[in-house]
């Protein structure tokens, strides 16, 4: 079994998850939610100069499970990153200031707050891997948001991903948003909006507002200084518009398919951006105006989809696989491209299919657009070439619903096998 060492009580010291449920002087009530991951379709390190980027949600999903309990304990079930902690609520609550006030707004980030949860789990300031931000970011959104409250209320929550961490893909920004909304709803401050029938639901504008801002402050906490754009993507869903450090939500835009790889190479955004910065100013006449190329390019994929959305034709997928492609070749102009990038462009574009990467470059990920008319056997020509090549492929779709509230039985099997607190060979059992 893996734990984080220094971080809590590790879950094996608990006799049985199954005992853990149903009861809570808070009146907690048993919540499942997920959220999307995203990723970029056009405009990325343009956005980084004042330029256009359309972002996207990917219906690779994180969900979350929180459930009340009566043994005065906080536990925190991660099986995608073996993480598996407990506390006690005690403890938890003399972590507490008389900042209350300050906390509970959810609209700034309480910076002495942080380091007293680094102090808390044992980790000091340079420990950034996943599970220590993951718990970090949990941790600080459960006590802002009961931070009112006279006692803290024992729960465990549990979180299972379809997304990969470290890719690009919004995999914090997912969790973030499913831990704010998991919170907000056990404390009552949102309602939940599934009525007595329905399996999915979502939230209002206004309560969705509230969601955002507190899973902004948890992206804070693991990034330090984030945009905002990834875990409004995984709030609101969809397309979003992101210029100037304005969000925009496109409304009525289709659903597209597509094939997400990952090519496992690493990259760091931080040397790739400041490659880009050093080529504009060395070359200022050549970079600008890719560019602004990249820009129209943003543009004209947006206006593509808003006609897209009451009726689309074979004319609007030519033009958006033209896009991926004339896209594809700036990014490369601007040096972020990878021969890793390159071989999936290649493959794909032997099957007839157009790919570019999506986000930092370098290595990292890329999207494929599948047509509606796509050929079954095409597509898994494709998945199984590029899985050949070493990468990670799944099919999904971008454009897909935000953050929502489900019913227990619609929830997938994987998802509910997370309240297990054991691990047998490394698996779940």
């Amino acid at each position: 079994m893996s734990t984080l060492i220094g971080l809590g009580q590790p879950l094996s010291d608990l006799s049985s998850c199954d005992e853990l449920v149903f009861e809570s002087t808070m009146h907690i009530v048993q919540c499942v939610v997920s959220a999307p991951g995203k990723a970029i379709l056009h405009g990325e390190h343009a956005v980084v100069h004042g330029k256009v980027a359309l972002a996207v949600s990917l219906n690779l999903r994180t969900y979350l499970r929180l459930q009340p309990t009566s043994t005065g304990k906080v536990s925190m079930n991660l099986p995608n990153i073996h993480t598996f902690l407990s506390w006690d609520v005690t403890s938890l609550h003399s972590l507490l200031s008389d900042r209350t006030a300050d906390l509970k707004n959810g609209k700034e980030l309480d910076v002495d707050l942080v380091p007293k949860l680094r102090s808390f789990i044992g980790v000091t300031e340079g420990v950034t891997d996943p599970s220590t931000m993951a718990v970090l970011a949990f941790l600080y959104i459960y006590l802002a948001v009961f931070a009112e409250s006279r006692e803290l209320p024992g729960l465990t929550m549990s979180v299972w991903s379809e997304l990969p961490t470290g890719a690009g893909l919004g995999s914090s920004a997912a969790f973030s948003v499913c831990v704010a909304a998991a919170l907000l709803s056990a404390k009552g401050t949102i309602t939940s909006p599934l009525g007595s029938l329905e399996h999915t639901a979502r939230w209002s504008e206004e309560e969705m507002e509230l969601v955002n801002a507190w899973a902004f402050l948890g992206e804070k906490i693991i990034h330090g200084n984030p945009s905002g754009v990834d875990n409004a993507v995984s709030t609101w869903g969809g397309i979003l518009r992101y210029h100037a450090g304005k969000i925009t939500p496109l409304s009525r835009v289709p659903m597209l398919r597509i094939l997400l790889t990952n090519t496992k190479v690493p990259r760091s955004t931080k040397v790739l951006v400041a490659g880009v910065k050093d080529k504009l100013n060395k070359f200022p006449s050549i970079m600008n105006p890719v560019l602004e190329s990249i820009d129209a390019v943003s543009c004209t994929c947006q206006q593509t989809l808003t006609e897209m959305a009451s009726k689309p034709t074979p004319e609007h997928y030519d033009v958006l696989e033209e896009l991926i492609d004339v896209n594809q070749h700036h990014l490369n102009v601007i040096g972020v491209g990878h021969p890793s990038l390159d071989r999936l462009c290649g493959v794909t574009l032997a099957l007839g299919l157009h790919s570019k990467l999506t986000g930092a470059g370098g290595g990292g990920c890329g999207i494929t657009l599948l047509r509606p008319d796509t050929d079954f056997a095409v597509k898994q020509n494709a998945i199984q070439e590029l899985k050949g090549c070493g990468y990670d492929c799944w099919e999904t779709s971008i454009g897909a619903p935000g953050v929502q509230q489900h019913s227990l039985s619609s929830i997938k099997d994987e998802v509910l096998k997370t309240r297990r607190c054991l691990m047998v060979g490394g698996e779940l059992k």
